[in-house]
């Protein structure tokens, strides 16, 4: 009696990198709508009751910077961001998959590693201190805010991982495997 081997198949290791990225991209989606909450705060007490908050202030632009900085690895992942192409566009898969490789390994990582190695110390500094604002009634623990740097481009650093995983996979067996 012969014995059916079988396996499942295989996840690639991306996909798991990606799905990551994207569960804690749509977790941190919902800043937006806390931004959008204390905004419209900060105008009422500043136009109904003279009263505008300094704290409500920075905590605007400590969302916003979160949103933009977590939403670049989703916009990598999710091949949304801004993307100069003049031909890329014609290309066929194969050579979008060559360009995006040599782009994301020798542009795109070496900055972003750059940012990583640079903020760990900025953000290590800030929490060493325990930073806050430098206003009066501004907000305490502005290390949280500067930790978002390193956190955030490590995020992206493994979406470009993961892009670059993807691309290879495309150019080893073709193009309809790789591509989302």
């Amino acid at each position: 009696m012969s014995k059916v081997l079988y396996s499942t198949p295989t996840i690639p290791m991306y996909c798991h990198i990606e799905k990551a990225i994207v569960t804690a991209s749509r977790f941190l989606a919902w800043t937006n709508l806390a931004l959008v909450a204390v905004i419209i705060v900060q105008v009422v007490l500043r136009k109904v009751f003279s009263n505008g908050q300094i704290a409500f202030e920075e905590l605007q632009w400590h969302l916003y910077a979160t949103a933009v900085m977590f939403g670049t690895a989703y916009a990598q992942v999710s091949n949304l961001h801004v993307r100069v192409d003049l031909f890329y566009h014609k290309f066929s898969q194969r050579k979008q998959a060559i360009v995006d490789i040599v782009g994301l390994t020798f542009l795109a990582i070496p900055f972003v590693v750059v940012v990583i190695l640079h903020s760990y110390d900025f953000a290590y500094e800030s929490w060493r201190v325990n930073e806050s604002s430098a206003s009066p009634s501004g907000l305490p623990y502005r290390w949280l805010i500067k930790s978002v740097i390193p956190l955030s481009f490590s995020m992206l650093l493994l979406s470009m991982i993961a892009r670059i995983l993807r691309n290879v996979e495309t150019l080893s067996k073709g193009a309809d495997h790789g591509s989302k």
